[in-house]
């Protein structure tokens, strides 16, 4: 068998495997920080938690795929571990940069809610007053 096509099906192998463990880490711990900005609905953050997962897949599976393609031959187990280094190497990258963004949007998100949850008043109001009347305003009869 051609150790080009052993390099694709190891890359392919793990470079799925990583991406499918990341997403899973993604969804089971952001979950949290969902929940979070979104007031506890439940539903709401378990919908969010699965589209963001989902578009995380999209993303990596669809770098993983493109970025198959080798121009080197790979015709020594040396240079079959070098180009699965190198592919590898690449992915974890493109794999932490995703993590980390997906971890920013997730920050920028429970930390705006924070913030609403901050301007919301402490006591309930306990009562209305009326505005002033405006000058040369005379009451009218009967009031």
């Amino acid at each position: 068998m051609d150790l080009t096509v052993v390099a694709y099906v190891i890359y392919l192998l793990i470079s799925i495997g990583l991406t499918i463990w990341v997403a899973r880490t993604l969804s089971r711990n952001g979950r949290i920080f969902i929940a979070d900005v979104l007031h506890g609905n439940e539903k709401l953050a378990d919908a969010v938690n699965h589209l963001l997962v989902v578009g995380f897949y999209l993303v990596n599976i669809g770098f993983v795929t493109l970025y198959l393609r080798s121009a080197d031959t790979i015709d020594t187990a040396r240079t079959l571990f070098e180009a699965l280094s190198v592919k590898l190497g690449v992915v974890l990258l493109v794999l932490g940069v995703m993590h980390l963004g997906n971890v920013w949007v997730l920050n920028k998100m429970r930390r705006r809610g924070i913030m609403e949850r901050r301007q919301v008043p402490p006591v309930a109001p306990q009562g209305w007053t009326a505005p002033p009347a405006p000058q040369g305003w005379t009451e009218p009869a009967g009031a």
